[in-house]
Order: structure tokens, then sequence, then C-alpha cells
């Protein structure tokens, strides 16, 4: 039987975050998705409720993915994440990895490197 999971999808691109929500559409797992433009808004929904993953763009308006994940950090908070990025340089890769990233995927997202990786993250390996 398959839980509930509540993942954020953090990028200021809708038309991604649209793309996103379709290509996790088909997970043996019911996901409730929740979606922000902004780093800030990511920040507010990651401290207003418990989340199993967060998927965050690395430019985004207000703080950075980056940024985000060093707040989350020195906060404690305990979430996942995975970071989505036009500009997947190594530095930044590397960075983000540091700052705690499961992963850094390069946009355009690869669906299957996608799924791959939140599979891993939500531990539906076994599912």
């Amino acid at each position: 039987m398959s839980h509930e999971r509540r993942i954020l999808i953090a990028d200021d691109d809708r038309e991604l975050r649209a793309g996103v929500v379709e290509l996790l559409s088909d997970l043996p797992v019911h996901l409730e998705i929740l979606e922000a433009e902004s780093g800030d808004e990511a920040l507010a929904i990651i401290r207003r409720m418990p989340l199993h993953l967060a998927l965050l763009d690395m430019h985004m308006p207000g703080h950075t993915g980056l940024e985000v994940l060093e707040m989350l950090r020195k906060e404690t908070f305990q979430v996942p994440c995975i970071v989505i990025s036009g500009e997947a340089s190594e530095a930044v890769r590397r960075q983000a990895l540091i700052e705690g990233a499961r992963a850094v995927l390069r946009k355009p997202l690869e669906a299957r490197l996608l799924r791959a990786e939140v599979r891993r993250a939500l531990h539906l390996d076994a599912a």
C-alpha cells in the first residue's frame, strides 16, 4: 500500500513546474505537490509544513536554490533536496552537494534521471 508523500517544486518557470508534476504523476505513491515561484516562498513552505522532498531551482527571485539549502542546513531542517539548474557547472554542483543536496540535475530535465532521483529520495526503489 502506498502512502502519501509531500513534495515542493520551487522554480520561477510555471511551465517547468507543470512539466515536473506531469513527469512524476506515474510514481507508485500518491504525491501532494506544492509549488513555489521564489526562494522566499520555498522557505516559507518548508518552514510551515513537513516535506518529503524539495526540488529547488538554482536561480529564483529572492533566494537561489543554494541559499535555500544553506539556510535549511543552518536551521537544521532535514528536507531532502534536489537542485535543478540550467547552469549546472561543476562548481555549482559541488557547492550544492556540500550544502546537502541529494543531487543536481541540469535543465532541460531528463525525465528518466528526474524520476530516478525522486524515487531514490522518496525511498521508492523497492516499490
